[in-house]
């Protein structure tokens, strides 16, 4: 399976072609609003949507491990284009979430504050993710180590002097939210220190089919649409900013993120319940 880099301008683009197969790390749905994600053969995180469709019941297990390798300090002083480096070792890693299709990398500064508030899912193993009162937030694949761990402490040193690099969201449509993939103990310490986690986002993109039908009619629209009679002083200015308007959206349509593909459980609902177990002991072991 080959990986190209599709050179436009804004997030970084990539492009893996070959047949599509089930990735390393990936999400897995069946019967009952059953979700399953499964690092290699390991389930990591079993949830399943509410009755009432109110939110998701989420429980997650040790095992998880991180598609990036370590980042030295002498590395992050440097601050490289992050974007460009987690491709690079997402493109080579055994246990990463990328399989055929288009991918979509961004950076993102700035969310909403419940995203890391409220919406930031810190308990461990089990959490619910309460959309009937709007979750849309990050979902830790690992516990969270405390704020004066030895680790978080090195990295709130960095978080203060501007060199911590960011975290990897995963784009996760079934969850209306994003899967930490890395950066636990870097959220840790930005959060200690008062700040948000600078984020390198990972979606899939829409696929160049999709892409065409969007952007096909583009042209017709703006000739029907320039031709209604403008009402106002400045009809031209008018149409101008029609133009503009419809620039900014073809634009923006190579960019959009589609919806996270999902596998079935090889096991269906039986397989589901019988992990549901496991993790229920295994809890209780603990």
């Amino acid at each position: 399976m080959r990986l190209r880099r599709e050179k436009l301008h804004g997030p970084l683009v990539l492009a893996r072609d070959g047949r599509l197969e089930p990735p390393p790390l990936r999400m897995e749905m069946t019967d009952g609003r059953r979700m399953l994600l499964r690092q290699g053969g390991r389930p990591v995180l079993l949830a399943r949507v509410d009755e009432d469709r109110g939110g998701v019941r989420v429980h997650r297990r040790h095992g998880y491990r991180s598609p990036l390798p370590p980042i030295r300090a002498s590395d992050a002083r440097r601050r490289p284009d992050w974007r460009h480096r987690y491709a690079r070792w997402l493109e080579t890693a055994d246990e990463s979430p990328l399989h055929a299709g288009r991918w979509v990398l961004r950076e993102r500064e700035v969310f909403p504050p419940y995203v890391w508030g409220t919406d930031f899912l810190a308990a461990w193993p089990d959490g619910h993710l309460d959309w009937n009162q709007g979750w849309n937030g990050v979902v830790p694949l690992r516990p969270l180590s405390a704020d004066d761990a030895p680790r978080v402490k090195a990295y709130r040193r960095q978080a203060r002097d501007g060199s911590l690099p960011p975290v990897l969201l995963w784009w996760v449509t079934a969850f209306d939210g994003w899967l930490l993939l890395d950066g636990h103990d870097r959220a840790v310490a930005a959060l200690a220190e008062g700040q948000r986690p600078g984020t390198v986002v990972l979606a899939r993109g829409e696929d160049e089919d999709r892409i065409a039908e969007l952007l096909g009619p583009l042209p017709g629209e703006y000739e029907r649409l320039a031709a209604r009679r403008f009402r106002g002083p400045d009809p031209e200015r008018q149409r101008a900013a029609l133009a503009h308007g419809l620039s900014l959206f073809a634009a923006g349509v190579p960019y959009d993120e589609a919806r996270t593909r999902a596998w079935p459980i090889p096991g269906g609902a039986a397989e589901w319940e019988a992990r549901m177990l496991e993790f229920r002991h295994e809890h209780d072991r603990t």
